[in-house]
């Protein structure tokens, strides 16, 4: 298998992107719509990252920065494609952008259900920090 190449998602990725989450990403969020994911390229274009292989998408990452801290959402990979360096190679990409901004430390939401996600996260260095726990308000409904 060659490796996947790494670029960040466009406008025009947008319908691909949602319907990829369906089958790859590990439950939904309430920003999976068409305006949440056109929010986020028009506020950052550089934050979805996207894996492809000879023009599919296999993999998704989100890389946010807020200035301060370095936040990872929706790392996905292709059922039929995982465990092939895809996963790896978009945390590169997003660790490279990080570091690129004047990132200090990456930070990753998983689920704590899925564990073959943490597996994943501990291969590429990351471990959970039991003292903190995400607080969540709904904004809207």
């Amino acid at each position: 298998m060659t490796d996947p190449g790494t670029r960040a998602a466009t406008a025009d990725d947008l319908d691909t992107v949602l319907a990829f989450w369906k089958t790859a990403a590990e439950g939904t969020s309430i920003s999976d719509d068409r305006d949440g994911v056109e929010r986020l390229i028009a506020r950052d274009p550089e934050a979805l990252i996207l894996a492809e292989l000879d023009g599919e998408l296999v993999g998704t990452v989100i890389a946010g920065f807020d200035g301060w801290r370095c936040h990872l959402y929706r790392l996905a990979v292709h059922p039929d494609r995982r465990r092939r360096g895809i996963g790896s190679a978009l945390l590169t990409a997003a660790e490279q952008r990080f570091v690129r901004l004047g990132g200090r430390r990456g930070d990753a939401m998983v689920l704590q259900r899925n564990e073959i996600a943490h597996h994943t996260w501990r291969a590429a260095g990351y471990a959970p920090e039991e003292q903190w726990r995400r607080w969540v308000k709904h904004l809207t409904y």
